[in-house]
């Protein structure tokens, strides 16, 4: 069984903010009550850009940094709630824009959690030796299924890109994987409307795809997961958690983090974030801040990081790897 190093980070953000100040001119919201909520300040906000141009620029640049030639990638998996088609695949537009022409491709969807997912069908097929070298990208539209006149909704998510290199190697490197799911609680976080079935609300029937979330719910979900991955990650790995460097959480909430961290009694310094000037960018959260953490040297060989996700479906699960 093989192991995993991490080759190349890249990330993609549309250049248009969106700040709270701009949100309370259309909605009844303020950006004290934002960030006091949510630890949110601004987002990124699509004006023409696409999912798949965003997972390019971020395949891209973590192609670049590997210092592989895109022949060389063998699978390209990109988690996403929001592709520009039903099919083909995000993956496949991807590819054929890198020239990637060896690799297997495919998209995956677990919302929020894609990218963890993602990355653990990448480990799997590395350490089976199916495939060498993965690319995965998470990429997310979220503008595009969010009502703007929702307070609850439309403060919360942004749009953006990041992608993440593996492949396989002989170092002695540890790799583990957590991955869970409840289609009990389905209805606690979807996109309405976007169905191929027609759905009605109040039977009206709806035409456009928009989030709708119980909040309270999806919050209290949140912290128990996050602590129940968090817990089944350092067993799996027989680590403690003061053996870990950095922990990536999903950006989805201050809120959350501070009380996974006050929870576990964990230094809410171990936790990164940019939660602040991104939003909850959904399956792509989690690598844009790997390359941000990168870009400010914050990732050294051999440190040890976990990357937990949460969403839809219901959804969680985790990574540890040491880099």
């Amino acid at each position: 069984m093989k192991n995993i190093k991490v080759l190349g980070y890249g990330s993609s953000l549309p250049p248009n903010i969106v700040t709270n100040d701009d949100l309370s001119k259309i909605i009844d919201t303020t950006d004290e009550w934002i960030v006091k909520r949510t630890g949110i300040k601004e987002r990124r906000v699509s004006k023409d850009e696409t999912t798949a141009e965003l997972a390019t620029e971020a395949a891209r640049k973590a192609l670049d940094m590997s210092k592989l030639e895109a022949s060389d990638i063998d699978l390209i998996i990109v988690a996403t709630s929001t592709p520009d088609y039903f099919f083909p695949s995000t993956g496949c537009l991807v590819q054929k824009e890198i020239g990637a022409i060896n690799a297997t491709c495919f998209d995956l969807a677990a919302a929020c959690t894609g990218f963890v997912y993602a990355m653990d069908v990448a480990l799997q097929y590395i350490k089976s030796g199916k495939f060498r070298n993965v690319l995965i990208i998470g990429a997310e539209i979220m503008s595009k299924v969010i009502d703007w006149k929702d307070r609850g909704i439309s403060i919360l998510f942004g749009d953006g890109a990041g992608a993440l290199i593996i492949s396989a190697t002989t170092e002695e490197k540890i790799s583990e994987s957590y991955t869970k799911s409840d289609g009990t609680k389905a209805d606690v976080l979807k996109v309405l409307g976007t169905s191929l079935i027609d759905i009605y609300e109040n039977d009206k029937m709806i035409s456009r795809g928009t989030i709708t979330m119980n909040g309270q719910e999806v919050f209290k979900f949140a912290c128990n997961v996050i602590i129940e991955t968090i817990t089944e990650l350092l067993r799996k790995a027989i680590l403690n958690i003061d053996d870990i460097d950095h922990i990536v959480l999903h950006q989805a909430n201050y809120r959350i983090i501070e009380y996974v961290a006050n929870k576990l009694n964990i230094n809410i310094k171990k936790f990164f974030m940019n939660l602040d000037r991104y939003g909850n960018t959904s399956a792509a959260s989690i690598p844009i801040a790997l390359d941000e953490m990168y870009q400010n040297d914050m990732l050294k060989s051999g440190q040890k990081i976990m990357l937990i996700g949460f969403g839809g479906g219901l959804t969680w699960g985790g990574i540890l790897l040491e880099l």
